[in-house]
């Protein structure tokens, strides 16, 4: 399907693929403000969020199919190779689609990733199938979701409940991107600290990035830090390309 998809600015294209149950509208917002300024910044809503409407999604499936949908939307916009840059869902859309596509990525970056099953993971699960509960609880969080998404959203909530769909078998393995990639990790998930510090072990094309002050969604807890790394990575790549 080609994903409804918001773009601004002018330039080298680089995609952003927003954290679940966001979009591509509602996520990344100071980031695109941010790099605007020099490059076509692409936002596309995930099939399932926002306008980018699905009947039914298919957990088990999940990444693979968005993989199909955003290689079938860079096609319509004639973007040929991006930047790709992911929080949480985001980036393990990313991730499997660099495996998938790796002639359509410039350069890669990560950030909300676990990469091995950690030995609690059950009850990291249950915390956040706890935190997802609470939003289907709080009337105003439910109001505010219906009005960015078409799809089904709570669905998707109880659906990802019922299957351990976390796609280990890509996130334990990067030894094979060959672009550059960046990984921004908050100090506070100490899982993803120890994960992004494996994938530098096993990748030397990697940079990692430790935040202080933040944990998953480290792009929207210290948005000035974030960017300021991440446009510290792609000058990296621009002066290299000189």
């Amino acid at each position: 399907m080609i994903l409804h998809t918001t773009i601004v600015g002018n330039g080298g294209p680089i995609v952003f693929l927003h954290t679940g149950l966001q979009t591509g509208s509602t996520d990344f917002e100071y980031q695109r403000e941010h790099f605007k300024e020099n490059y076509k910044v692409i936002m596309p809503d995930l099939r399932g969020h926002g306008k980018s409407k699905v009947d039914q999604i298919d957990i088990l499936h999940f990444f693979e199919n968005s993989v199909v949908d955003l290689v079938d939307t860079l096609n319509h916009l004639e973007v040929k190779k991006a930047h790709i840059v992911g929080a949480s869902l985001g980036a393990l859309v990313g991730l499997v689609f660099i495996k998938r596509y790796p002639d359509r990525v410039k350069s890669l970056t990560l950030s909300g990733v676990t990469s091995e099953k950690p030995s609690n993971w059950a009850e990291l699960q249950r915390v956040d199938a706890s935190m997802q509960m609470a939003i289907l609880e709080n009337e105003d969080a439910v109001n505010y979701f219906n009005g960015i998404h078409l799809s089904d959203w709570q669905s998707f909530i109880r659906t990802s409940q019922e299957h351990d769909w976390y796609p280990f078998e890509e996130t334990s393995e990067v030894s094979s991107i060959q672009c550059p990639a960046l990984i921004i990790v908050g100090e506070d998930k100490k899982h993803e600290v120890i994960g992004a510090l494996k994938y530098q072990a096993m990748n030397e094309l990697f940079h990692v990035a430790i935040v202080p002050f933040a944990s998953h969604l480290v792009h929207s807890e210290q948005p000035e830090i974030y960017t300021a790394i991440l446009d510290k990575f792609l000058d990296s790549i621009a002066n290299r390309d000189r």
